[in-house]
């Protein structure tokens, strides 16, 4: 099977790392040259939580000369509208394109790609760009390896290329298939609203956030507005890990999100990461996008609005944000 891993960021690198491992045909696809050359010249290095190294073969899209059966889309949302019309043209009429963004992107990918072609996923782990060819992963080993992905079709259905796919995808960590793939999408997108956002307006580590009383005390407040918000939207949330996320409406069972949140505690926000490097965040699509479905079913979201805000205004000024002046700006609303 030819298979392309479209978007060798953090988590790219390490989900084509350990592709690479198995007997299909594996690409490596990013725009990053120093990337791409140490890729092919030295291999992928996976560090932090483990110790990972084999060589893979990387390449840009424009030197792409084949199509495929499998593509896994790890870019951002924000690069979309110039990226999925190339992904159209290298899949297989049966091919599979499984979305593995941020955020709740099926609709839009729809517009480029045949629903038929699609399976969506979540990431199920975290992970820091070092360097070119160097991933460092953050989760906790185990952990990665006990869940690393989720994926499920777009109708629900547990069917046999479903199946088929998760076998390829295990050599990575365990893939656990979903009959609630929407609901999927929505728990993982509460908890990026929750500590990804907050890890990026804080300019903080998960950890730094789940050891603050304040700040943890903010986190499960933007993620109460999140299941409001979901709830309102008639979405059924999918456990994460087993953990039921509605349990933590109304700022309900501190002690079993931090607990949950724990083996990530090492992580630090791709957006945090991206704001260092001035790049373009997926803010909007994250915390702007329970904002805007928020607007729609009369559910206020103050908390994720000045997330939005303090994150839009350090990407507008080049300018990181500061923890306490970020934090004192978001406990005006309490």
């Amino acid at each position: 099977m030819n298979i392309a891993v479209y978007g060798c960021g953090s988590l790219g690198t390490i989900i084509g790392a350990y592709l690479s491992t198995t007997e299909h045909s594996v690409d490596l696809v990013d725009t990053y040259d120093a990337h791409i050359n140490t890729l092919n010249k030295e291999g992928a290095t996976v560090e932090g939580t483990t110790d990972f190294h084999v060589n893979v073969h990387a390449l840009k899209p424009e030197e792409i000369t084949k199509t495929y059966d499998l593509i896994l889309l790890l870019t951002k949302q924000t690069y979309n509208s110039t990226v999925l019309p190339m992904i159209k043209n290298i899949l297989k009429t049966d091919g599979v394109l499984l979305s593995l963004q941020n955020g709740v992107p099926e609709e839009l990918i729809q517009q480029h790609i045949p629903k038929k072609n699609i399976i969506a996923g979540s990431v199920e782990f975290g992970a820091t760009f070092k360097s070119p060819g160097v991933s460092a992963l953050t989760t906790d080993f185990t952990a990665f390896k006990n869940y690393a992905l989720q994926i499920g079709e777009l109708n629900s259905e547990i069917t046999l290329r479903l199946k088929t796919i998760k076998t390829i995808l295990d050599s990575i960590g365990n893939t656990h298939l979903s009959d609630n793939l929407l609901g999927t999408k929505w728990s993982k997108l509460l908890i990026n609203s929750a500590f990804s956002g907050l890890s990026a307006a804080l300019n903080c580590t998960y950890g730094d956030v789940l050891k603050h009383p304040l700040a943890f005390k903010i986190a499960m407040i933007i993620l109460d507005e999140g299941i409001k918000v979901g709830r309102a939207n008639h979405i059924k949330f999918a456990h994460m890990a087993n953990h039921p996320i509605d349990n933590f409406e109304n700022h309900n069972a501190p002690e079993k999100l931090n607990s949950f949140m724990q083996p990530s505690k090492n992580l630090e926000a791709s957006m945090l990461q991206d704001l260092r490097k001035q790049r373009q965040t997926e803010i909007n699509n994250i915390n702007g996008l329970i904002v805007e479905i928020g607007e729609k079913v009369k559910i206020p979201t103050p908390f994720n609005q000045k997330i939005v805000d303090i994150v839009t205004t350090a990407s507008q000024t080049n300018q990181l944000p500061e923890f306490e002046k970020s934090l004192k700006s978001l406990l005006q609303n309490v």
